[in-house]
């Protein structure tokens, strides 16, 4: 049975502000919870309605009614778990990594940080005012993913201003992508969905590369942030896989 006290501790984890004030987040369904626990983040708290899934650990026993008044997602999912946040060093980048200029969609955040674990991206810059990476929305979306990409806030302009690497943005009026020299160290930057990068960011940016558009009508605005984030780092990682 769940208190009245944990269940307003875990729906107050909907806002960052609470996130940050108790170190903790949300994830939900077995599969999430155990991509998480397998990565070593520290679990926090673990209700669910099937104990017997979760042999030799912790845990509050809940019906499906008390489920429903923790859970985020429309049709919970038998298990929902707290972790602790973790504490991440400054990056020290190395490779190919992404940094995102105010992107505000919790689901785009999340895809984007499963394209990340699927190209073998280990740092995500995020600007300050990009959404969170522990809000419910984006956990579910990354599917246990954020266990294994290093997520970093700061001040994104003054990130750059201070790195020697090359420096890739994404826009529409951009060099092909497919015709670019694409090293295997950059940093690629992807912007807000409705204003793209931003002017200071702009200007931060070495290397403009577009996706081109193909077919006779070409009257397609744009393409979704974390559909072209797929899309530029296929090509990057592309160029230098192995034949």
């Amino acid at each position: 049975m769940i208190s009245k006290s944990q269940i307003k501790l875990i729906t107050g984890l909907n806002r960052k502000k609470y996130r940050d004030t108790h170190g903790l987040f949300v994830a939900e369904g077995p599969k999430v919870i155990r991509e998480l626990l397998d990565e070593g983040m520290t679990l926090a708290g673990l209700f669910t309605t099937l104990p017997e899934e979760w042999a030799d650990m912790q845990l509050t026993e809940i019906s499906q009614e008390e489920l429903k008044k923790i859970s985020f997602l429309s049709t919970p999912h038998q298990s929902l778990a707290l972790f602790k946040i973790p504490q991440l060093q400054a990056p020290h980048l190395s490779g190919l990594s992404v940094a995102l200029d105010a992107l505000r969609d919790p689901g785009n955040l999340g895809t984007i940080i499963r394209l990340c674990d699927w190209f073998g991206i280990r740092h995500l810059i995020c600007s300050l005012d990009t959404a969170d990476c522990y809000n419910p929305k984006v956990v579910q979306a990354s599917m246990g993913s954020l266990a294994r990409v290093q997520v970093h806030y700061l001040d994104l302009e003054d990130f750059l201003k201070n790195s020697s690497l090359p420096v890739y943005g994404g826009f529409m009026d951009g060099a092909s992508v497919y015709t670019e020299q694409l090293p295997e160290t950059a940093i690629l930057v992807l912007g807000n969905e409705a204003n793209g990068i931003s002017a200071e960011i702009e200007s931060l940016v070495t290397h403009r590369i577009s996706i081109p558009r193909f077919g006779n009508v070409r009257k397609t605005e744009s393409l979704n942030v974390a559909t072209a984030g797929a899309i530029l780092l296929n090509e990057f990682r592309r160029r230098h896989s192995e034949t």
